[in-house]
């Protein structure tokens, strides 16, 4: 998984409330292979008309948004079921950061688990910087891990919170699988004590 220390470049405004999983990527797609191509399912049936093509009313095929790294949304993003999918898609598209008022809570596990860093903040906060972003097309923003804090569009300065152990393992970009491995040692040192503790 790749570290999330800091993070600069161009975001992009979602509105839509309570944006399902199934909208982030369809059921369909769920037995694809995961990869690059994971990306081209994002938003798949609303960004793809019928024949493959782009729809241009939305955001993401807008020029301006194509290169997104920041998800701005509105309440309970990724709410739905609990396809980890959903976080795949964004990260294959290059978003590592998703900021919102609230979010479904296993989209937000997951998010975590996978190396995005799912932001809440307050709703009228968060109304602010999509209205910014629709304003400004292209317009990017930063995130610090390390200080818990954000730059808008506009230059202003939010804080947020995090939990320490999540925060920890985006910041040296380690899974769960990754955290039990470095007690590797000392679990093979348990195991010889309790062979002979009870033979």
């Amino acid at each position: 998984m790749e570290p999330f220390t800091r993070l600069t470049g161009p975001a992009v405004p979602i509105d839509l409330p309570n944006v399902d999983t199934d909208r982030i990527i369809p059921a369909r797609f769920l037995r694809k292979a995961r990869g690059v191509d994971y990306a081209r399912y994002l938003f798949h049936d609303v960004r793809f008309d019928a024949n493959g093509g782009e729809r241009p009313e939305f955001v993401l095929n807008e020029p301006s948004y194509r290169g997104a790294r920041i998800l701005v949304a509105a309440e309970n993003f990724g709410c739905g079921s609990s396809r980890e999918g959903a976080v795949w898609a964004l990260s294959a598209y290059g978003i590592r950061c998703v900021i919102a008022p609230s979010f479904g809570d296993i989209f937000f596990e997951n998010c975590g688990k996978n190396g995005v860093l799912a932001i809440r903040l307050p709703a009228p906060t968060v109304a602010r910087l999509r209205r910014q972003l629709h304003d400004a097309p292209g317009a990017a923003m930063s995130v610090d891990l390390e200080t818990q804090a954000l730059v808008g569009p506009d230059g202003a300065h939010y804080e947020f919170e995090i939990d320490g152990f999540r925060k920890e393992a985006l910041r040296r970009g380690l899974d769960e699988i990754d955290l039990t491995r470095e007690y590797e040692d000392a679990i093979a040192a348990f195991e010889r004590r309790r062979v002979g503790d009870a033979p």
